[in-house]
């Protein structure tokens, strides 16, 4: 898993931009540039992460959503990732979250995981 061979793009506004994050879900610091999503918005939902080694206290989580308007966007980072790491987000994802094609500012497109 990892490596230069990256095959996927994905945006990310949330944790996946950590390298703690990263070394843990990847194995590795992965490659990341700054971009812009828009015509989207980001908003707060709260959910139960099973995941957490306590009891899975209720959290707050960004979740973006798409608002068609030219004056909404959202900054976060691109993440050059292989298939395999792009498995390993979906997994890392709650389920809140579906994954959706975009296209970024810059013009690339790109993975998100948006509100479910």
């Amino acid at each position: 898993m990892g490596g230069d061979s990256a095959t996927a793009l994905l945006f990310s506004y949330g944790s996946l931009r950590d390298p703690e994050v990263q070394r843990g879900t990847f194995g590795r610091v992965v490659r990341t540039e700054g971009d812009v999503l828009p015509g989207y918005t980001v908003d707060y939902a709260e959910v139960e992460d099973h995941r957490e080694i306590d009891d899975a206290t209720p959290r707050v989580v960004p979740v973006v959503r798409e608002t068609g308007s030219s004056l909404d966007k959202v900054v976060g980072s691109v993440l050059h990732l292989d298939e395999d790491e792009l498995d390993a987000c979906d997994e890392y994802q709650a389920s809140l979250y579906r994954r959706a094609r975009v296209v970024l500012a810059s013009g690339r497109a790109a993975w998100v995981y948006l509100d479910g």
